[in-house]
């Protein structure tokens, strides 16, 4: 078993750290005027994949929306404890540190601190192994290979209040051993690349930006390929897991071009190309296997979401199969495609269908609301009459699948804990795996990971909710990074 880290799960919008860090700069300039301010799949091996993400990012081999076996057995009693708590670390008082990167192995919980990437013992949280960074950590893979390694991407030291020291640094670490692997950077001319992205995909590393992309090997840090100076296209992202998918740019702003394309994550060599409308600006790779991506088509979302629409693209031909809308304000779904390429939550992808949640809505008790799961079809577009509901009061929201089955976070009313279900990819039958305790104390921590902010793994009756940004706060009471949830049964 092996679970990584999907984006926050949910309906809501995470910050994008690097628009935090301008806009706090802008902010401090205006200050000084006028006195004289952060979703999994393993790669390699697909049956083992249909497990891993926590954004469900690639989908299971069944077919046609029957019920599969997944990995994910049903405890005597779905009732659990608080494992452990991972305290805040001590930030600066209105200052805001990313922590993203939280990844599950069968021996070990990793976390990413303020620089530095911490693993712990799943069942009671003590620390296996610290991994030291310089700077902190900007954004973390959410894709681990078959023998638990994977990638980050961080500053080269840390910055003052505030602002940012550039992402230029990416290194692999072992999740089993605790060991940073190896440290790269590329230069476009004689200056650093500040990289906006990073995947895994089989044995290799992907970072995009808008000077280009680059590749490492996983295990030796050897450079694949780098930004050419003379191209005139530039991939600024790549999805990983399963396969190596590229989100390639060309031509100037609103002319430009998007190229989706399949990659061989040796070589870089395209294997196959989907061209998308111009004029599309920024597209999501939601899914590497099968492959789709997501786009708002024309800005015509406008909730923030990131999506109007789905494209359900064939990996060997490029052939565009269907385009699936999905207007913002019907839908939960998200994607920061701006800059992160892979950042896409609330969604899962398998049986070659498309799992969405809806928008919250009334519920049919006084002041609750309430919201549903509901299927397209990758084939045609269409939905299929399937529909999960969350239930008076809760909200639920897809985290990945598991075989031919969803795996859901229900987000409670006051009254309750939340629960992790899975429903039947066939009939649609929901089974509670795990619920959350009820005590004021316990879910005081867990709604502040609310799934449109953190990030949620769940694996074999253990639930794993932590945060994204370390907040320096003046109200004295207890924050914390992480929070571990088990059954017994």
């Amino acid at each position: 078993m092996h679970v990584q880290a999907g984006g926050p799960a949910g309906g809501g919008r995470k910050p994008n750290a690097q628009l935090l860090i301008i806009v706090a700069a802008v902010v401090a300039i205006a200050v000084i005027i006028g006195g004289g301010v952060w979703y999994a799949n393993s790669s390699g091996d697909k049956g083992k994949d249909d497990t891993a993400s926590s954004n469900g990012g690639t989908g299971g081999d069944d077919k046609g929306g029957s019920s599969s076996k997944g990995s994910e057995k049903v405890p005597s009693d779905p009732s659990s404890k608080v494992l452990f708590q991972i305290p805040q670390p001590e930030v600066a008082k209105d200052d805001s540190v990313v922590v993203e990167g939280s990844w599950l192995t069968d021996k070990v919980y990793a976390k990413s601190g303020i620089a530095e990437i911490v693993g712990y013992d799943p069942d009671k949280g003590t620390k296996l192994w610290t991994i030291p960074l310089p700077g902190p950590v900007c954004e973390a893979s959410r894709h681990v290979s078959q023998d638990n390694k994977t990638a980050v991407l961080f500053q080269p030291k840390m910055p003052a209040k505030n602002s940012s020291e550039g992402c230029s640094q990416v290194a692999a670490i072992d999740l089993d051993t605790g060991k940073k692997l190896w440290t790269k950077t590329a230069t476009s001319g004689d200056q650093p690349i500040s990289f906006d992205n990073v995947t895994v995909s089989a044995n290799t590393v992907a970072v995009g930006s808008s000077s280009g992309g680059a590749a490492f090997d996983l295990a030796t840090g050897d450079a694949l390929w780098t930004p050419k100076p003379a191209d005139t296209c530039y991939d600024s992202g790549y999805g990983g897991g399963v396969k190596l998918v590229a989100v390639r740019k060309c031509g100037s702003y609103d002319e430009r071009e998007l190229h989706i394309q399949t990659i061989d994550p040796k070589s870089g060599k395209v294997i196959s190309e989907y061209k998308m409308s111009k004029g599309i600006e920024y597209a999501s790779v939601v899914s590497t296997d099968p492959l789709v991506v997501a786009a708002d088509v024309g800005d015509s979302a406008g909730d923030g979401s990131g999506i109007s629409d789905f494209f359900s693209i064939d990996n060997k031909t490029g052939k565009l199969l269907t385009r699936i809308s999905a207007p913002g304000d019907n839908y939960a779904a998200e994607c920061d495609g701006i800059t992160r390429v892979e950042d896409c939550s609330g969604i899962a992808i398998g049986n070659d269908r498309l799992y969405l949640p809806t928008e919250e809505h009334d519920g049919s008790g006084e002041y609750s609301r309430t919201n549903e799961v509901v299927v397209f079809d990758l084939a045609t577009g269409k939905q299929t009459g399937q529909r999960a509901d969350a239930g008076d009061g809760y909200t639920i929201t897809p985290l990945r699948m598991d075989g031919g089955n969803v795996i859901a976070y229900k987000r409670p009313p006051y009254d309750k804990g939340g629960q992790i279900v899975s429903i039947d990819g066939g009939s649609f039958k929901q089974t509670t795996l795990l619920e959350n305790p009820a005590t004021d104390s316990v879910r005081d921590v867990e709604t502040t990971m609310s799934p449109e902010y953190s990030e949620i793994l769940y694996a074999q009756g253990h639930l794993y909710m932590s945060d994204v940004y370390a907040s320096g706060s003046s109200s004295g009471s207890q924050e914390y990074l992480a929070i571990a949830f088990g059954t017994s049964g």
